[in-house]
């Protein structure tokens, strides 16, 4: 640290120190007696000098560069289970500052602070306060923060503007655009005349919408207020950096800087640029602009320059502000070869009209202000209109391998069952209703999707294996379109095409869509207006995963009754199970080593595009766990895999050729796989589980191992069973059993 004392304190030191910041102050020269009177004072103050060198000190050395403005949280990402909701994270410092929610399978946490990217006067950190600040203004004994924007209460037209310890003054000029008959005076408090009406070149303005009254000059802005609109030209206000830091942004009026930078405090001083002036001293930043230092703050004051009627080439430089060149009046103006009188308007899209006006082309332009869209929305420019929206995204409803679902709401569960069940629904309109039939292709417990089946307005479309289609009953080719009328009004508008990555996409007027990929993944989308409206095992869509185990009778199941949740949405009979006696309860006992092995390429982040930094695997890696341990085809834990590249795909990764990274090509279902087929591709894990298998050792060790394997597979099943009957069939179903008794001995 540097140090200053009364002693050391020497000129040169004092230059060394003050070289990056001007100092200014009062001179006064009243003879020889008031200079030994000043050196004298100079004497007595130089402690002081040497305090405030000491605060510059400082001062200077935090404005060069200000590091860690975007503060935030580093470490691994935390899993979370329930899709969308707001997670309370106490084991972080600062907790309060962060809001975090579960997305896609991550805790993200983001603290939500306004930008201070541009202010070149930040306050010092403080250890009580989440977010940096900008150094606010003092302005009549009121403090200010940085970016408020107030009027004078005597004079409405006179505006004041706070950037970082700046205060700029300021007088606004009004301009109109419609006849003085459509003119209405200025209201008490407010300082220019309005017109009836917000329209703006034959252009409509929304309520609360801005729009720059000619792209020309982007500082003249009309804004739509109860159904008027007022136009107003504000001159842009003091900034902090020096012009060499400012940047001017496309289409906006007044520039910014473009660095931030941090401030030691130094009592009753104005710190401007890299100038610390004196309390009461007037200084001039420009020759436009006179400011006085007051109570830490700058107030500035800045002349607004005049509207213009002519176009930029007809202006020249007047000193502080532009002026017309005497220029030839015309009543007609041309544009791309058309021609339009004086004060024609016309549209140019949907944010942007022109107004013909003494031969100049003048062009007003929506002001579209800056949004941020939750995880659940999308922003979009919705058809007709200039600015964005945040509209929420369609619900989506994934089935995949031997079944695992992931609901409307994000909810993960997995189900065996072999019968036919509701998928989706619309329980309320009854527009629509989606039926899964699964098959358990010749295995105990495990089953995989067959057939979905939508019923939409007397329309009845099966999508089957190796993506047969059939409508109402008849095979049809893709692609295939229906455009008909049901006789009540409504058409059905229903498409199905192939997709160019294979399988195909089914789409209605309703903006329901369904992928199938002939095979066994399924994903289901529904327009947001479907919320809280859906009941099926796809859930009941209204944003929360908790309560996405509703039954068909109202009750809300936990995770351990699955079973019981998803059988009370089966429909059908008995026919439409596959298997005759459910064991879905019983769970395969799998090799860890064999899972470990299949299911390592969804550890690999290579093989995904980086997507572990976008959507958490933990879900997919243990429905891949589960689907090999009893697995037909040798090819199931590709059904993981597809579903997980898919949803990455879906949230805008690019993915590299994951299938010839893992050797699962599409459509699974045309040839069966070994473990040979896999054994060699570095992706995987570790082959060497299946040695027992392929014959190495005894083959006599290895059939009795297979043999105490399958007894306790089947005493694990009995058990398990048993606790299911217990917990759910009730007892006068039940048949008792006689004792066991000694029978009788042999003579």
């Amino acid at each position: 640290m540097w140090k200053c004392s009364t002693s050391s304190c020497g000129q040169k030191q004092q230059r060394q120190q003050f070289d990056p910041v001007t100092t200014t102050h009062r001179t006064q020269s009243h003879g020889h007696n008031n200079r030994n009177n000043n050196i004298q004072r100079r004497q007595h103050s130089l402690p002081t000098i040497c305090s405030i060198a000491f605060f510059v000190l400082i001062a200077v050395s935090q404005m060069q560069s200000v590091t860690g403005l975007r503060e935030g949280l580093s470490g691994n990402m935390q899993s979370c289970a329930n899709e969308g909701e707001e997670i309370q994270i106490k084991d972080i410092p600062n907790s309060k500052c962060f809001k975090c929610t579960c997305q896609n399978g991550f805790v993200k946490c983001d603290k939500s602070c306004p930008s201070v990217d541009d202010c070149f006067l930040l306050e010092s950190k403080s250890s009580d306060n989440c977010c940096r600040k900008c150094k606010g203004c003092m302005h009549r004994g009121v403090m200010y923060a940085s970016g408020a924007e107030w009027s004078d209460p005597e004079d409405p037209c006179k505006t004041y503007k706070c950037i970082a310890s700046v205060v700029t003054e300021s007088t606004q000029k009004c301009y109109s655009q419609c006849d003085d008959n459509q003119l209405t005076p200025p209201r008490p408090g407010e300082c220019c005349p309005t017109c009836q009406g917000c329209k703006i070149n034959g252009q409509t303005v929304a309520e609360g919408q801005e729009v720059v009254a000619s792209i020309d000059d982007r500082c003249l802005v009309c804004q739509c207020s109860g159904n008027k609109l007022s136009c107003a030209k504000k001159t842009c206000p003091i900034l902090q950096c020096p012009k060499s830091k400012q940047k001017q942004n496309p289409n906006e009026c007044c520039p910014r800087c473009s660095g931030a930078r941090e401030f030691r405090s130094v009592t009753g001083k104005c710190i401007f640029n890299t100038n610390l002036h004196y309390d009461k001293i007037e200084f001039m930043p420009d020759r436009c602009t006179n400011c006085t230092c007051l109570n830490g703050t700058s107030i500035c004051q800045r002349a607004t320059c005049p509207i213009l009627e002519c176009a930029p080439e007809f202006q020249e430089d007047d000193g502080c502000c532009p002026r017309c060149i005497v220029a030839e009046v015309r009543s007609e103006c041309s544009l791309n070869g058309i021609t339009y009188m004086n004060n024609e308007t016309w549209n140019m899209g949907p944010c942007r009209s022109c107004r013909c006006s003494a031969g100049n082309i003048r062009c007003s332009e929506m002001r579209c202000p800056p949004i941020k869209c939750r995880a659940n929305e999308e922003m979009k420019i919705p058809p007709g209109e200039c600015c964005p929206k945040c509209l929420e995204t369609a619900g989506t409803c994934t089935v995949f391998g031997d079944p695992h679902f992931k609901t409307f709401d994000g909810k993960f569960f997995s189900f065996q069952g072999s019968c036919k069940y509701l998928l989706a629904a619309d329980c309320h309109g009854h527009n629509f209703s989606i039926r899964l039939t699964n098959d358990g292709r010749g295995t105990r417990r495990s089953s995989w999707p067959k057939t979905v089946t939508l019923k939409l307005r007397g329309l009845r479309i099966n999508l089957g294996q190796k993506l047969r289609v059939k409508i109402n009953g008849t095979r049809v080719t893709l692609p295939y379109t229906d455009f008909s009328s049901n006789g009540h009004g409504h058409g059905h508008n229903v498409s199905i095409e192939r997709l160019p990555e294979g399988g195909i996409m089914l789409r209605t007027e309703l903006g329901l869509t369904i992928e199938w990929d002939g095979n066994n993944f399924l994903q289901v989308s529904v327009p947001a207006q479907y919320k809280h409206h859906l009941c099926g095992l796809c859930g009941n869509y209204n944003g929360s995963g908790r309560d996405d185990l509703t039954g068909r009778d109202g009750r809300l199941h936990d995770d351990t009754e699955v079973g019981h949740f998803a059988n009370s949405w089966k429909v059908g009979g008995p026919k439409s199970c596959s298997r005759t006696r459910e064991n879905v309860v019983a769970q395969p006992t799998c090799n860890k080593h064999k899972t470990n092995f299949y299911c390592q390429p969804l550890h690999e982040s290579d093989v995904f595009g980086n997507c572990d930094n976008r959507l958490n695997p933990n879900n997919y890696i243990a429905s891949c766990s589960m689907d090999v341990c009893e697995c037909p085809t040798g090819t199931c834990h590709c059904d993981s895999f597809a579903a997980y590249a898919h949803e990455c795909r879906r949230l805008g990764v690019q993915l590299p050729d994951w299938r010839a990274a893992t050797k699962c090509p599409p459509g699974s279902w045309r040839r069966n796989a070994t473990l040979e087929t896999f054994a060699g591709n570095s992706n995987y894990g570790d082959p060497t589980y299946a040695r027992f298998a392929k014959g190495g050792g005894s083959a006599s060790k290895a059939r009795r191992r297979k043999q105490q394997l399958q007894l306790q597979r089947r005493q694990q099943n009995e058990l398990q069973e048993n606790e299911y009957i217990k917990k759910h069939v009730p007892n006068k179903f039940l048949r008792p059993r006689a004792p066991d008794r000694t029978p009788p001995p042999i003579h």
